[in-house]
């Protein structure tokens, strides 16, 4: 009779450590998704601001009484600071997310406490550089949509609308990139939580 309960017993807890391994996987595999969603979009923000470029021919009045001049004007990502650092940032966090998938892959059947540690602590750090790169981008993107009448900033959205518009859709991505890696940091955060 003692030996069926403790059998049952040890049966029950086998199950239960059965099931532990069993979420810990899952959460591996979450955590390897969400990584690799975080690196794609990082990469797309990246390339999709890195080869916006829009040429137009803009008359320019130099005399009310003369005919405007036409003049090709190009607009390119590396014309603007910001626009330069959101590349950057973006390139530098998929470059990242690629090199931690492939620790973490690396790494999957041993015990990486110190490792696991610093990607959290890295990952913190990437949400901050692409949240300063998205709020450059978007500043920058916000003035060239609607001008600064106090400083007689024109806006140039009007001008080169596809460019503006790929701008908002690479801040977008980017954006989507960052709450990629929050997530990353959640869950991170929730499994260190469930050990102790």
């Amino acid at each position: 009779m003692e030996t069926e309960q403790v059998n049952r017993v040890m049966g029950d807890e086998e199950k239960e450590r059965a099931r532990g391994v069993g979420k810990k996987r899952k959460v591996r595999y979450t955590g390897l998704f969400i990584r690799l969603v975080a690196l794609l979009l990082s990469l797309a923000a990246a390339i999709i601001l890195g080869l916006d470029k829009q040429s137009k021919v803009v008359p320019i009045t130099l005399v009310s009484t003369l005919p405007p001049i036409k003049v090709p004007v190009t607009a390119k990502y590396h014309y603007l600071s910001a626009f330069t650092y959101f590349v950057v940032a973006n390139a530098v966090a998929s470059s990242y997310g690629a090199v931690v998938l492939i620790l973490t892959v690396a790494n999957r059947g041993s015990k990486a406490g110190k490792l696991a540690k610093a990607i959290i602590i890295l990952d913190l750090i990437m949400v901050a550089v692409l949240a300063s790169a998205n709020g450059a981008a978007a500043a920058v993107g916000y003035l060239g949509h609607e001008g600064n009448k106090h400083v007689r900033w024109n806006k140039v959205c009007n001008i080169f609308g596809r460019f503006c518009n790929l701008v908002i859709v690479a801040v977008g991505v980017s954006l989507l990139g960052s709450l990629s890696y929050i997530f990353l940091i959640v869950l991170a955060v929730l499994s260190v939580h469930k050990k102790h």
